[in-house]
């Protein structure tokens, strides 16, 4: 990291007033601070991992107050980057600014399946640690599970539900579905077995001690009434009055509406989307003699995003107590469900990505075909809004939960010609931008600043060089 690229991370301090996601600022002029383990353990946890910038005094207004002792300092770092769990090489730069001299440590995200990175001395539990905005802070059990468990294929959906027998699910469904999958996989050997054991063969019943119980995926897709054994397989629906949670209404009342959805996956996906499409506000389109209502927000991205919710959130035992919700406010629509992206999939990789957290329940969802191909989801979503000239949906990954929200209009602080003129000052002066640096630049969320350089592509005004976290935006062939 050179001179101009501290100098640049201190006035985005300065400007925000305070600490940025992937950069902390420390006073260091009277020694090495304490419980460094720490940040270390939550920049490399975090995405594309974080900066630890010593020698500015965040009280004083981020003031230059310089490190008292920059090779004590590196040396200390270097030795408790050894002691993380997987051991951690953070890279060193000092500067002189101001008179004084600043030490920047760039701490490198570690491996997807070596997370979560903790301080070994301090062992899992006690020293592993997230960035959560501007802030570090001791990871949950369950944030942890979350980690480990994306190494391995998690078979949740396929356990069986040990008070649930196969007299517990709809016979009538399930006859339909094998009707279906007859004619679609006709020389599969199992057809000539008995019934019960063709159901077997599906995983939609497991045997358990001589008794056939529904695995989970089996009692979600065909039970008379799944909620009976897993109540909080639902989706609730909240409609609150304002733009927050708190917001009441003159009367006095925070929800305007509050339902819940029960039955089978599919039940529960048609009832939930068909309410909240009936809540939204609606126009009118007259075209001739006939008139078309317009919705809010499209059905297709509702409807994609309950599908994600139900396909992809956690059914471990962590969180099988919660349940999915949608949120609706009076300037957007959100949906969200328990359990945050799963093994590789990032953000960034949404739509480029892959991973199935529950195969067993993907599978029979495929076959009749509430999903279509994987990954098409979001896709679906975007299209959706981009067709009815509304914002992109904005992804956000929080670790224990993954939300998707709809805008009616771009969620912004400030015109987007100021955004574009600043991100092309940046090109102009830099040769390139990155998504990161368009991030702490603006101040906005990674999904607004991917959205304004793909925005700035499309138009001519940016091209784009690689991919994933190291594409680079340079200056258009305008």
């Amino acid at each position: 990291m050179d001179r101009e690229s501290i100098l640049r991370l201190i006035a985005d301090l300065c400007r925000r007033h305070g600490e940025l996601e992937g950069l902390e600022a420390k006073a260091a002029h009277t020694g090495t601070p304490a419980d460094l383990f720490k940040p270390l353990s939550a920049f490399a946890n975090r995405a594309g991992g974080g900066i630890l910038l010593f020698g500015l005094d965040g009280d004083a207004g981020f003031k230059v107050v310089g490190v008292g002792n920059p090779r004590k300092l590196q040396e200390d770092l270097s030795g408790l980057a050894a002691q993380m769990e997987p051991p951690l090489r953070p890279s060193f730069s000092v500067e002189e600014i101001e008179g004084e001299t600043l030490v920047a440590v760039e701490v490198p995200e570690v491996a997807y399946d070596q997370k979560p990175c903790y301080h070994r001395p301090h062992r899992l539990q006690e020293g592993s640690f997230i960035r959560v905005g501007n802030s570090t802070r001791r990871m949950s059990d369950y944030e942890i599970y979350s980690f480990i468990s994306s190494r391995t294929q998690p078979k949740f959906d396929s356990e069986a539900i040990s008070e649930a027998t196969l007299e517990d699910l709809d016979r009538g469904k399930l006859e339909e579905y094998l009707a279906q999958q007859r004619k679609a996989r006709p020389n599969a050997p199992y057809w000539i077995q008995p019934f019960e054991q063709i159901l077997s063969q599906l995983r939609i019943v497991i045997n358990t001690d001589g008794i056939l119980r529904p695995t989970l995926a089996g009692l979600l897709m065909f039970g008379s009434f799944p909620q009976r054994f897993e109540q909080q397989m639902v989706v609730v629906f909240l409609q609150f009055y304002g733009t927050t949670t708190t917001e009441e209404a003159p009367s006095g009342e925070r929800f305007l509406d509050n339902r819940k959805f029960e039955g089978t996956v599919e039940e529960i996906i048609d009832n939930a989307t068909d309410y909240v499409m009936a809540s939204m506000r609606k126009g009118s389109l007259i075209r001739g003699v006939t008139r078309q209502d317009i919705y809010e927000y499209p059905e297709v991205a509702l409807r994609e995003a309950i599908v994600n919710a139900v396909a992809h959130r956690d059914y471990s035992h962590f969180v099988r107590g919660s349940h999915i919700q949608v949120r609706m406010f009076a300037d957007r629509l959100e949906v969200e469900n328990p359990g945050g992206l799963y093994g590789r999939v990032t953000i960034d990789k949404l739509q480029e990505g892959q991973s199935t957290r529950n195969r067993l329940l993907m599978h029979l969802m495929e076959d009749v075909h509430l999903v279509e191909n994987r990954g098409s989801g979001i896709d679906a979503m975007q299209d959706a809004m981009q067709k009815r000239g509304l914002p992109a949906p904005v992804f956000e990954d929080k670790r224990t939960a993954f939300l998707v929200k709809f805008y009616q209009k771009t969620p912004i602080e400030m015109p987007l010609a100021d955004e574009e003129q600043r991100i092309l000052a940046y090109v102009k002066k830099h040769g390139f931008i990155k998504r990161a640096d368009a991030q702490e630049m603006l101040d906005v969320n990674e999904a607004r600043a991917r959205y304004l350089l793909q925005k700035m592509q499309k138009a001519g005004q940016l091209r784009k060089e690689g991919r994933y976290r190291d594409a680079r935006y340079l200056p258009g062939y305008q």
